[in-house]
């Protein structure tokens, strides 16, 4: 064990797990994007009739199908992790960004121990604004994480 604890992840890797899990999903379900499925020459699927066979729009779409393979919630916290400033506003996101969501838990990374006070004397105002934009419940808990610094060794440091 070195003692060093792992690096939190941050926006644009939880989003690049996120499509690697729906690539997962969609090799299970042998139905890679991007790639066409071999005719087998057999009798042609039935249509579903509850697609209607029309053209339909383009976000009513995208929802059923988030719905259909459960990543709503997934796309909805990547939309708040996109769009920080607008959520929380250009004066705390100047100073915070979002780190990691789990379990209902947001992790929020400041860049200074005194903005990091400021936004736990915020978390429950931010989980009430957070669960306005993703559904209420969705949000149950704030973690703050201030600057992450090492002191260095000196003369006056007790070891």
């Amino acid at each position: 064990m070195s003692g060093e604890e792992p690096k939190p992840k941050t926006g644009i890797e939880l989003a690049r797990e996120a499509l690697a899990q729906a690539r997962a999903d969609a090799a299970k379900r042998q139905s890679v994007p991007g790639q066409r499925r071999r005719k087998t020459g057999g009798a042609k699927p039935v249509r579903d009739p509850s697609r209607g066979g029309g053209p339909q729009p383009f976000g009513a779409g995208i929802k059923k199908l988030l719905s259909e393979r459960g990543w709503e919630e997934k796309a909805a916290v990547g939309g708040v992790f996109g769009n920080w400033p607008r959520v929380v506003g250009p004066r705390l996101a100047e100073h915070t960004r979002p780190e990691a969501f789990e379990n209902g838990e947001l992790t929020v990374a400041c860049d200074s121990p005194a903005w990091a006070q400021q936004v736990r004397l915020l978390a429950a105002q931010l989980v009430r604004r957070l669960n306005e934009e993703l559904g209420d419940g969705t949000v149950t808990r704030v973690r703050v994480v201030g600057p992450q610094t090492q002191r260095p060794a000196g003369q006056w440091r007790v070891r």
